[in-house]
């Protein structure tokens, strides 16, 4: 087995290791308004659940030469965003809201996607996901060097779900039926694969 030391590693050599090994990762897409109105739609998939009590998601959004990038700085700002269940169905079109466009032009509009307004929040989210949660800054975390943060890790409580019906049933979310992908390294994705139950040890 190897043995590595990451502190001798470069950064790209740390971040294909890691991408590599910690597959697979469930995917954000982000919508988020900007103070002039703009809105922003990104996928991140340094993402996962904090807490259910009360309803925590993270986020961690890593800078682009040490620039924190739109998504970031929008919930720093506005403390509000939607975060959508990137799946089969839409997961083309969230590819395409990765391209690098400047802050005054929307993602949203690039991909196509088709807007839908929020029942608690201001920034709205995109009607091709199944699931997307209503999401309020709850803390942000710069992390890296003191002298220069490499990324933001954002913490959000969810206060509004919307889950499509045919998907929900007796307070469960079918995973099939929801298709959700993750991804995995370089343009590689997975879908949901065969599923199996294992008790737990009481």
């Amino acid at each position: 087995m190897l043995s590595i030391d990451p502190s001798k590693n470069t950064v790209r050599e740390n971040y294909k290791f890691l991408i590599g090994s910690i597959i697979p990762r469930p995917i954000a897409f982000v919508t988020t308004k900007s103070e002039d109105g703009i809105m922003n739609g990104a996928p991140f998939s340094y993402f996962n659940i904090v807490s259910a009590d009360p309803p925590l998601i993270s986020l961690s959004i890593q800078r682009s030469k040490g620039k924190q990038k739109d998504t970031a700085r929008n919930i720093m700002e506005v403390k509000e965003f939607v975060v959508h269940i990137v799946d089969k169905h839409n997961v083309e079109k969230v590819n395409q809201t990765a391209a690098s466009l400047h802050p005054d032009q929307s993602e949203i509009e690039f991909a196509d996607l088709t807007i839908v307004e929020s029942e608690k929040i201001s920034v709205p989210g995109v009607q091709e996901a199944q699931i997307r949660f209503e999401c309020k800054l709850e803390q942000i975390v710069e992390l890296g060097r003191k002298d220069s943060p490499s990324c933001d890790l954002i913490i959000g409580q969810i206060v509004h779900f919307h889950i499509e019906e045919e998907i929900y049933e007796n307070g469960r979310i079918d995973p099939i039926g929801l298709a959700a992908v993750s991804r995995l390294a370089g343009n590689d994705y997975a879908k949901i694969g065969e599923i199996f139950t294992i008790e737990r040890p009481k």
